[in-house]
């Protein structure tokens, strides 16, 4: 006769946290003589930033002082990295990236100003290969020189900037002029604030005015930084502060990315939103690799499209302030946003699909008067 017999196996569902890079920036750049920094440092909202990189001006600690100051978060949390003399920003990210170092981040801050349409595409190169050899989804903030005012007039500066991104196609890429000297950790520090999700524009007036060093520019003939200047930039798919006549403060413009006309990643909270759910998809993906319970019958295709609209439901999760919601990264999935189809018996292809929510960048206001009388 037999025995009886018990056994516990424990199962692994895949129900638990992701990795979080959302949020977190690495800023590399040049530094001054006499930091202690060496290496990837850790920057906090308390850290002595003149100790770290030195006490002089450097292009690196303008910028990460600016994002802190604009993130307004006591919790602001991102990496930093001193060029050395000898090291470019590519081979250094690449670097830090790559395992032992393995840092998670959403985007890669250049603090040091690009001069050419080259770097461009160098950069969004850079993100590929970031995407294809490290598996991380990253975007890459890039700055240009702020204006010469001995030299340069606001139409000849405006034509120069243009001209660095002229015909670029980098959807994973944007290009912030030094209108003021640290407006690039200006708009990054905004995408790190509290106050906003990866889904909203920095444009979010909501949000609060942007913090600048300085006075408002001049060019040559001392003429001032005006809407006129930034709308042309704005246009031509580059990054910049912006104000509203009787309004005070200064805010922020689109933050665009250098996407091709028509294409979908022209705006940086697009390319969040959809690299927020591939990080997690992934995930889940190769969680599923070799396991029969994904195959091609009706049962196991219904339970796995559940199952991979996880991260989806996770970005369509709203909350409630004061009996006001406060709208989710998308909004929340319908059936048909996951189809599942098997290509050969041990291939299968899973489309995804996320929608955002619509958000008002121009708002035209009509009146008119109800002349009718009492009745």
């Amino acid at each position: 006769m037999s025995i009886g017999s018990v056994g516990i196996v424990q199962l692994n569902n895949s129900q638990g946290a992701f990795k979080q890079p959302e949020k977190t920036f690495l800023y590399v750049g040049t530094a001054g003589a006499g930091g202690t920094a060496t290496g990837v440092t850790t920057i906090g909202a308390g850290s002595d930033l003149d100790a770290l990189f030195g006490s002089g001006v450097s292009n690196l600690k303008t910028q990460l002082a600016a994002a802190i100051k604009n993130s307004g978060d006591e919790n602001f949390f991102a990496y930093a990295c001193p060029l050395g003399a000898s090291e470019d920003y590519v081979t250094a990210v690449k670097r830090l990236l790559a395992k032992p170092a393995d840092l998670n981040v959403e985007a890669v801050v250049v603090c040091d100003p690009v001069t050419a349409n080259a770097e461009v595409a160098a950069a969004q190169q850079l993100a590929e290969y970031i995407r294809t050899a490290y598996a991380k989804f990253v975007f890459i903030a890039l700055c240009s020189a702020g204006i010469d005012a001995e030299t340069q007039t606001w139409g000849a500066y405006a034509t120069a900037v243009k001209a660095i991104i002229s015909g670029s196609v980098a959807d994973r890429v944007s290009l912030t002029p030094l209108l003021w000297p640290d407006t690039l950790g200006a708009v990054c520090g905004r995408l790190c604030s509290p106050q906003a999700s990866i889904a909203d524009t920095p444009m979010r007036v909501k949000t609060g005015a942007v913090t600048l060093t300085g006075e408002l520019p001049v060019d040559s003939a001392g003429a001032p930084l005006d809407m006129t200047t930034i709308k042309d930039l704005a246009d031509n798919r580059i990054s910049v502060p912006q104000w509203y006549d009787g309004y005070d403060g200064i805010y922020w413009a689109d933050m665009p990315l250098l996407d091709a006309e028509g294409g979908d990643f022209q705006v940086v909270e697009y390319r969040r939103i959809i690299d927020y759910i591939a990080r997690r998809v992934r995930i889940l993906a190769i969680r599923r690799i070799g396991d029969r319970a994904l195959n091609s019958t009706d049962v196991s295709i219904a339970q796995n499209k559940t199952y991979f609209m996880r991260p989806l439901r996770d970005a369509a999760k709203s909350i409630v302030i004061a009996g006001v919601e406060v709208p989710a990264l998308i909004q929340p999935p319908e059936d048909g946003d996951i189809n599942i189809t098997w290509t050969s018996i041990t291939e299968v292809a899973i489309a995804i699909t996320a929608k955002p929510y619509n958000c008002p960048k121009k708002i035209t206001v009509y009146l008119g008067l109800d002349l009718s009388g009492e009745e």
